[in-house]
C-alpha cells in the first residue's frame, strides 16, 4: 500500500495548480523592479499574487507585505508594534517558537498568558494585564500549531484594543482550513506561510490592519513598498497567490475533515489515547493525542514503518525527548513527551485517516502487550 501523508501541519503537499504557476515563472523570471517587459510581466504577478492573499484573509491588497515565511513575518510584526509605542509584551503560553522567541529577544518586558486545560487563553487574567500601566502588544496565534485548538480572537480583541494595544495574531495554521479575516478579528497584525496552504516553502507574507503601519527588519532597496529588501521571490509569490486561490475554494471540502479526524478520534481514545484539547473548538483537520508510557519518537517510527506519517507534539534532539510545550502549558505534564499530531490536508482521504487509526491501535496494543512482557519478566 502507499504511504499516508498526514502531516500538513507541518507542511502542506504542494497543489498541482500552484507548480504550475511556478513553473511559468520560472520559465520567465524577470527581476520584478526592473522596468523592461519581462521586469513587468514579473511584478504584475507579484501584484496579482497580492490580491489573492489580501482576499483569503479580507484585507486590503495594499496591507500585504511578502517576506521569506512565518518566522520573518512573526517577528517583523512584533517589531512593528514596539516601534508603535508598545513597551511590553503579552504571549500566549502555546504560541509558536518562532513568536515566544522573537518576543523574548525584542528588549521590552515579556508576560505570559496562561492557558486552560483546553488551551484556551485565560481571557480574564488578560484583562487584568492589560490594566497595568504600559501599551501591550498581544500575540495570541488564531489556532495552536499542535492541537488545532481556535482561540477566542475577537474577545481577546475587544480587550485589546480597550488597553489602546496591538493585537498580533499567527493565522499560519488556520488560514485554508477555517475563514480568517483581519477585519472580524480586528487584529492590528496577521502573519500567514504559503507552504501551509498547499504552497511553496520560504515565502510567507505579513498583513496589516489599514491604517497600521510597520516598520522593516531586513534593509537595503525600497521592495514592498519599503517594508521588506531584498528581490521578491517571483515563483515563490506566484505559488503562495495561487494556494491562497485554492485554500479559499476548498475551506467548505476541508470542514469535512472533521467527521473523518473524530472516526479517528473515537477509536484512539477507547484505545488508551488522550485527545488533547478536546473540549474546545478544532481545526477540522487535527488530531493531537497522547499516551504516557510511549514517547513520541516511538511512536513516529512505528507509524512510519507502517506508512503513515505523521509528527510529534514533542521534539526529538540527539535522541533526547522534549516535553510539547503545548501539552506541558495545558496541565498535562504526564503526557508531554507521547504526543502526536495528525492533520490532513487538500490531498487527504477519510481512508487515510482510517488506515492511521488502525496503525496506531495495533501499535499501541502491541505496545502495551510487550511492557506488561517485561514486568512479567521483572517479577
Amino acid at each position: 500500500m502507499s504511504a499516508v501523508y498526514l502531516d500538513y501541519n507541518a507542511s502542506g503537499l504542494v497543489r498541482p495548480e500552484v507548480l504550475e504557476i511556478m513553473t511559468q515563472t520560472l520559465a520567465d523570471n524577470g527581476n520584478p523592479s526592473a522596468v523592461h517587459a519581462a521586469g513587468r510581466r514579473a511584478r504584475a504577478r507579484i501584484e496579482t499574487a497580492r490580491a489573492q492573499v489580501a482576499e483569503l484573509v479580507g484585507a486590503d491588497p495594499t496591507a500585504v507585505v511578502f517576506n521569506s515565511g512565518g518566522t520573518e513575518a512573526n517577528a517583523q510584526a512584533i517589531a512593528s508594534a514596539l516601534a508603535a509605542g508598545c513597551e511590553r509584551l503579552i504571549v500566549s503560553a502555546t504560541e509558536h517558537p518562532c513568536v515566544a522567541e522573537a518576543a523574548a529577544a525584542a528588549g521590552a518586558p515579556v508576560e505570559i498568558l496562561p492557558v486552560d486545560a483546553n488551551g484556551l487563553v485565560d481571557l480574564a487574567w488578560l484583562a487584568e494585564a492589560l490594566a497595568r500601566p504600559g501599551r501591550a502588544v498581544v500575540a495570541i496565534h488564531h489556532a495552536n500549531n499542535e492541537s488545532g485548538v481556535i482561540q477566542p480572537i475577537a474577545q481577546a480583541a475587544a480587550l485589546v484594543r480597550a488597553a489602546g494595544g496591538w493585537l498580533h495574531v499567527d493565522a499560519i495554521q488556520s488560514a485554508g482550513k477555517i475563514a480568517v479575516d483581519i477585519r472580524a478579528l480586528d487584529a492590528d497584525s496577521l502573519t500567514l506561510s504559503a507552504h501551509k496552504l498547499g504552497g511553496p516553502q520560504g515565502v510567507g507574507a505579513l498583513v496589516f490592519k489599514e491604517g497600521v503601519s510597520g516598520v522593516r527588519i531586513l534593509h537595503g532597496a525600497g521592495q514592498e513598498r519599503g517594508l521588506r529588501a531584498g528581490t521578491e521571490n517571483g515563483p515563490g509569490i506566484a505559488g503562495f497567490g495561487v494556494a491562497a486561490v485554492c485554500a479559499a475554494r476548498d475551506l467548505e471540502t476541508v470542514a469535512s475533515h472533521a467527521a473523518w479526524r473524530d472516526a479517528a478520534q473515537a477509536r484512539v481514545k477507547a484505545a488508551g489515547a488522550t485527545i488533547i484539547g478536546e473540549g474546545a473548538d478544532r481545526l477540522p483537520n487535527t488530531l493531537f493525542l497522547a499516551v504516557e508510557g510511549w514517547d513520541s519518537p516511538q511512536q513516529l517510527i512505528t507509524l512510519d514503518l507502517a506508512g503513515i506519517m505523521v509528527s510529534a507534539g514533542s521534539a526529538c534532539s540527539s535522541g533526547k525527548v522534549k516535553p510539547s510545550k503545548t501539552i506541558s502549558a495545558m496541565g498535562l505534564n504526564r503526557l508531554a513527551t507521547g504526543g502526536v499530531r495528525v492533520s490532513g490536508g487538500w490531498g487527504t482521504t477519510g481512508g487515510d485517516w482510517a488506515r492511521f487509526a488502525d496503525a496506531w491501535v495495533d501499535a499501541w496494543t502491541k505496545h502495551k502487550a510487550r511492557a506488561a512482557a517485561r514486568v512479567r519478566e521483572v517479577a
